[in-house]
């Protein structure tokens, strides 16, 4: 699969994250270091009826598991849907309770923002809105969760672009272990309407399988990366 060199877009977002800021920033887990052919897609800022059941059902129809970064208060107004995300076999995790700005917000409340969320979900498993979050909020956050960043960006929030563009974003940037990310979000349908089942089916057809992540698998990356 080709693997071309980092774009940068209109709105100044790295669609592949560079080796240089995940070396930057070890503590966090950009992707999952293996040469199977595994993938891990995520999906941020569900769950919600207009969106989230079709991703689903997408994933459903080709066997394929995932993580969603849920926010609480969308936990809180769709809790049928998030059950169905649990009984379905994929990860559920926290992604702040109203989909704060580590920037914007000032440390206590970023933090009790934040344990609201994992409350919510009951996952340890966290990614901050944006991936912004201040240095000074790292260590906190480092003692209680599991920072998960990601190694591609698919851009489906991004309306400077086409559809077509969101998905060349991800096949021609998606390594083995690659952790990937889409929006189950009004602002995102309707380009991974069009991308998620394309992206999908191309990984599939090359020996692809898309996981979730887990507990054990983020443990196990944290201990390879120690030692690396």
């Amino acid at each position: 699969m080709p693997v071309f060199p980092i774009r940068k877009t209109a709105n100044m977002y790295l669609v592949r994250t560079p080796e240089l800021i995940q070396n930057l920033f070890p503590n966090f887990i950009w992707r999952i270091p293996t040469t199977e052919k595994k993938l891990f897609l995520t999906f941020d800022d569900g769950p919600i009826p207009e969106v989230t059941p079709w991703v689903l059902k997408e994933l459903s129809l080709r066997q394929a598991k995932a993580t969603f970064f849920c926010v609480g208060e969308n936990v809180e107004r769709n809790p049928k849907i998030f059950q169905q995300l649990r009984k379905d076999g994929h990860t559920v995790a926290n992604h702040t309770n109203n989909h704060l700005s580590g920037w914007r917000t000032e440390n206590i409340p970023y933090f009790h923002n934040v344990r609201r969320g994992a409350n919510l979900v009951k996952s340890p498993i966290f990614r901050p809105p944006y991936g912004k979050i201040k240095p000074s909020q790292v260590p906190f956050l480092m003692r209680h969760y599991h920072i998960i960043m990601w190694d591609v960006l698919s851009g489906d929030f991004d309306p400077k672009i086409t559809e077509e563009q969101c998905y060349r974003n991800v096949v021609d940037n998606t390594q083995p272990g690659s952790i990937i990310v889409f929006h189950d979000s009004i602002k995102s349908e309707n380009k991974l309407r069009y991308t998620l089942p394309k992206v999908l089916d191309y990984f599939t057809a090359l020996g692809f399988k898309f996981e979730a992540l887990t507990e054990e698998l983020i443990e196990v990356s944290d201990q390879f990366r120690q030692r690396a």
